[in-house]
This record gives structure tokens, sequence and C-alpha cells, in this order.
């Protein structure tokens, strides 16, 4: 076992650059400090995740080259939707690091064409939670559902009720692909960290049949609220988010 001093306080220092406050299977799970298989030997050693990884060592380089094999190889574009969610959830760094340097090819994917049929498929795909859900329901409770979120600097927010979702209308709560979506972009493109984003499903109901009836529909269950109930949601919306 490595214990070394000037070892412990590298990590440490990474450790701080990072924003960990844990060590062991944590780091793992978190997709903000998870890093693959990109861990060295020290690392895993004082982290407490030796044994939990395979023992090869792969630069952010070969896994690059590994997930664009995979890529490639997927037999359609939701399919390569599924599998860059999937690494966006597991590990945010190289999520980005693809995105950004493969443009051409994963602009059509992150976002239009394919997420619209991503969000027509969003209560199949759906894994795990990303964004904030508010319903016309938490009216009067938004600021606490805002408060709830686990990040305090958050410099963008997209918000959407999903009545409109790129011409295939009405989509209620399986809109939220879109804001999650143009979200990926601007921290790819634009910059913007990715703690720093907030993606906003505003789910007032839904018009559309179809959802209604779909036992994998992930919203509220009832014909989307019009008028001054919805007027008066939106603006607390943007004042909570204002103060928040």
């Amino acid at each position: 076992m490595v214990r070394s001093t000037s070892l412990l306080r590298a990590v440490s220092k990474d450790n701080h650059i990072l924003g960990l406050r844990s060590r062991g299977i944590d780091i793992i799970r978190n997709p903000r400090t998870n890093k693959g298989m990109a861990f060295t030997l020290p690392e895993r050693q004082v982290l407490g995740i030796h044994g939990l990884l395979p023992p090869t060592v792969l630069t952010q380089e070969e896994q690059l080259y590994r997930t664009m094999q995979s890529f490639t190889r997927q037999p359609t574009d939701l399919d390569r939707y599924i599998l860059l969610a999937g690494l966006q959830d597991r590990n945010e760094k190289l999520f980005y690091r693809i995105v950004s340097e493969n443009v051409e090819s994963m602009m059509p994917i992150v976002y239009t064409p394919t997420v619209g049929l991503a969000c027509q498929r969003f209560g199949l795909i759906y894994r795990r939670p990303r964004g904030l859900f508010v319903t016309i329901h938490d009216r009067g409770h938004v600021f606490e559902l805002l408060s709830n979120w686990p990040e305090e600097s958050v410099k963008a927010v997209v918000v959407t009720d999903g009545e409109r979702i790129l011409g295939l209308g009405d989509l209620g709560a399986f809109g939220m692909g879109i804001p999650i979506g143009k979200l990926a972009l601007y921290t790819a493109l634009g910059g913007v960290k990715p703690h720093q984003c907030l993606p906003i499903m505003l789910d007032v109901g839904t018009d559309n049949e179809d959802l209604l009836d779909n036992k994998l529909y992930i919203g509220l269950r009832q014909k989307r609220e019009r008028g001054p109930v919805y007027d008066e949601l939106v603006d607390e919306l943007m004042h909570a988010i204002t103060e928040r």
C-alpha cells in the first residue's frame, strides 16, 4: 500500500480541485469525480478504490477511443443517444470531451434531430434523475423544490413545459430531453460547467391522449393546465430562480 506523504498531499490537492468530500465507491459512482479506468494505481490506493476497478489503467485518450469504437458500432442513432446518455451519467469529463472533439458527429445525436426521437421514447430510456421536475401541484412551494437542487452556483437554466417539441407536438414530461440536450451543448461548446447548468421540466399536464394512456409515461396524467393558474406557476418559478 502506498503511504507516501507527498502522494497523499498530491491526491488531497486533486480531491480539493474535484470537490471531493468522500472516498471509496462514492468517487466512482459520482459522474463528476469518476475517471473510469484512468485512475492511477497510487490514486486507487489512496482514494480507497483499489480493487473496485479492473487492474488495467486506461488513459482518457484510450477510453475515448474505446467509446468511439462502441459509438460507431451502434445500429441506430437512438442507440447512440442512449450510449452517450449513459456515459454522461457515469463519467462527465469523458462525455464532454467526446462531444467537444467530435462536434460534427455528436451534434445530431446529443441534440436535433435525434433528441426528438429520444423525447418520444423518454419513458423507455429514462435511467436516473437529471434536472428538476416542477409540477402544477407545486404552486406555492417552487422555491422549496429549487432549494432541493444540490448545486449553488447555477449560471444557465433551460425550462420547457413540453408542449411543442421540435414539431412533434405535445410530449409533456417527455420533453425533458430538450433542456438536458441543450445544456449539454452549452457545456461542450460554450464552456459552461456542468454543475452550473439546470434543466427544468414544468409539468402542467398534457393533452396528448397517447401519452395519458402510455404505461411508460413519467409525467402528470392529466389534461394540460392553461390560463391564469399556468401563468402564476411560471411567475413563481421565475421569482424562485432569481432568489435562489
